[in-house]
C-alpha cells in the first residue's frame, strides 16, 4: 500500500513525544546484545527494541546462524497475528502447509509467513541472517504430530 494523504487521522495529532503511541527506541551495533534464548540452538538472537517500544504489540529480532542447521526444524506453527521474515544475508528454504513446493528466500528478499499456518525450515545457509517481525511480540510455538499433506502422505 502507499501513503494515503486524503484520509483523516485515526487519532489527534501531531503528538508530543510524551504522548506518542509508541516509544522512541534506537538499536545500534555498538549496543548489540546477542543471546541464545530462542527456539533453535544453531542461531543467536538480538532484540531490536520494538517490543518494549510498542508495549508488546510488535516484535523484531535480528537472527543469525552460529552453526550449521543440524536438521529441518520440523513442522510447527506460531500463535501470532502476523509474521514477516526479511533475509539480510544467506538464504533459507521453507515449506508451508497449503503452499505448493519449496519456498526459497535469498538476501534482499522477504515474505509474510501466513500467521498460524504450519511450516518447516528444511535448509539454510551457514551465514544466514534475517530480520523477523511479528505481532504480538510474545508468542507460543507448537509442533505438529505429523507433517501436513502432501508431505504427510506415504510416497
Amino acid at each position: 500500500t502507499t501513503m494515503d494523504t486524503t484520509r483523516l487521522p485515526g487519532y489527534d495529532g501531531p503528538r508530543a513525544l510524551a504522548q506518542a503511541l509508541s516509544a522512541f527506541a534506537r538499536s545500534t551495533a555498538d549496543d548489540a546484545t546477542w543471546n541464545r534464548e530462542g527456539l533453535r540452538a544453531d542461531v543467536e538472537y538480538r532484540d531490536l527494541g520494538l517490543a518494549a517500544a510498542t508495549g508488546g504489540r510488535i516484535g523484531v529480532r535480528h537472527i543469525r546462524a552460529i552453526a550449521p542447521l543440524p536438521s529441518p526444524t520440523g513442522w510447527h506453527w506460531h500463535d501470532m497475528d502476523a509474521h514477516f521474515v526479511y533475509v539480510l544475508a544467506g538464504w533459507l528454504v521453507f515449506r508451508f502447509a497449503g503452499v505448493e513446493g519449496d519456498v526459497r528466500l535469498s538476501a534482499g528478499e522477504g515474505l509474510s509467513q501466513p500467521a498460524g499456518v504450519p511450516h518447516n525450515v528444511i535448509a539454510r545457509s551457514d551465514d544466514l541472517e534475517v530480520l523477523e517481525i511479528n505481532a504480538p511480540a510474545s508468542y507460543a510455538t507448537f509442533d505438529l504430530a505429523s507433517p501436513p499433506d502432501p508431505w504427510g502422505r506415504a510416497r
